[in-house]
């Protein structure tokens, strides 16, 4: 059975605080460029957010005895935390000045940085501004391709920009860990093709139960606890 991101314990879906629970906290920082005159698109922000995690992932500074690795371990040993927050103009450059990774997927930019601390952000990026971060798609997105990995939305919530890419960077998490290392390399070798889509009513109930990866939300913003908000769909995970 694949792994479901936990929800936190003060909810309904556990009655007693996790190791992950009890261990010190991080977070991994995402920065999206949000110039005012150039907005990304909506669809564009969450594909380049869950690409972003993946290529945090399999940074060779991510990995053994690289400058991040320690930082990463103890990101993943507690709970998958992501914040993302919204940076236009000196805001943006001063973001890109610090250790981290942009990537770029159509008209949307956004940066990762190595885990921090909860309360231990750089100041740079304690400045940026969390809420409210929306985003539009000029035209309704394409469907994606049979043979790509999708992350689908729950039809059902509203969640911001902000939040739906961070839930859509857990959904990849949880894949890439579903995956063997030859499944992992061939999909960083093809540049991480995904898609983020949102599921249709219809097929929403029928993808909970498939026995992909599913995550739960801790609860912490906009939707309630335990809400079931992203179904990785892997190919290799089939």
């Amino acid at each position: 059975m694949s792994p479901v991101h936990e929800s936190p314990s003060d909810s309904p879906f556990r009655a007693e605080p996790s190791a992950r629970d009890l261990a010190p906290q991080f977070v991994l920082p995402l920065v999206v460029r949000i110039e005012k005159a150039a907005p990304p698109a909506r669809t564009d922000a969450l594909e380049a957010a869950a690409r972003a995690v993946l290529v945090m992932l399999s940074d060779e500074r991510s990995l053994g005895d690289g400058e991040w690795a320690q930082a990463m371990r103890d990101w993943q040993d507690a709970r998958i935390r992501k914040v993302v927050r919204r940076a236009r103009g000196a805001e943006w450059r001063r973001a890109e000045a610090l250790p981290g990774i942009t990537v770029t997927c159509g008209t949307a930019e956004v940066r990762v940085f190595p885990p921090v601390p909860l309360d231990g952000w750089p100041k740079e990026l304690a400045k940026l501004q969390v809420s409210g971060t929306d985003l539009d798609d000029p035209e309704p997105p394409s469907a994606a391709g049979p043979t790509a990995p999708v992350m689908w939305l729950n039809p059902e919530l509203g969640m911001s920009a902000g939040k739906a890419m961070a839930q859509a960077g857990h959904g990849v998490q949880l894949a890439w860990w579903e995956l063997s290392e030859e499944e992992r390399n061939a999909w960083r070798d093809a540049g991480f093709p995904l898609a983020v889509r949102t599921a249709g009513a219809e097929r929403w109930p029928e993808l909970t139960a498939s026995g992909l990866p599913l995550v739960r939300d801790a609860g912490f913003t906009e939707i309630a606890p335990g809400s079931c908000t992203v179904v990785a769909d892997h190919p290799a995970l089939r």
